[in-house]
């Protein structure tokens, strides 16, 4: 997409789709096959969130985000380093946090947001035989699924820190 070579962004949608599709196949698999590890559930929420990021830093980059969402990125990533925080805080205890409920909804919720401004770009650069309002409905779409990621990713990451902060507590501190 960034290079703008000839159907660049339809290749760049169907790699991304084959992306979240195996990353999703691979957790189905080892949960099915009880082949899942510490290690594979941390290493796995890890990529998930380097990945997730990338995409949000490059979307906005690009100015398919517009600028003034920048601070929401911020958002979003340092939520995405403080949730990888506790989990290493937990870690070093030796407590393996499984991933919450709303942290898979928050994820979910940004695969498809980026998804959409994939497949916005794709309409706008490959197809333009699509009439420009489709065009600006999915962009609307996107930036609606964008607000609601961003919510969802406050208040997972809030719910995360509530439910660990004793993680936090000072093992030799007497209450």
């Amino acid at each position: 997409m960034y290079f703008r070579i000839p159907f660049g962004s339809t290749l760049c949608f169907f790699v991304y789709l084959l992306a979240a599709l195996s990353d999703w196949l691979d957790g189905y698999l080892a949960r099915r096959c009880d082949m899942a590890s510490t290690f594979g559930k941390f290493m796995d929420a890890l990529t998930d969130k380097i990945f997730m990021i990338g995409l949000f830093v490059s979307i906005l980059v690009m100015g398919i985000l517009p600028r003034w969402t920048l601070f929401f990125v911020l958002i979003i990533i340092g939520r995405e380093f403080l949730v990888t925080g506790v989990r290493l805080v937990a870690s070093s205890r030796g407590i393996v946090l499984v991933a919450e409920r709303t942290g898979k909804i928050k994820a979910v919720m940004q695969v498809v947001t980026i998804g959409f401004f994939i497949l916005w770009r794709m309409i706008q650069q490959d197809l333009p035989f699509f009439p420009d309002w489709f065009g600006e409905l999915i962009y609307e779409i996107a930036l609606i699924l964008f607000w609601v990621s961003t919510y969802l990713t406050i208040s997972s990451g809030c719910y995360y820190i509530g439910r660990y902060r004793y993680l936090f507590d000072d093992p030799g501190e007497k209450k």
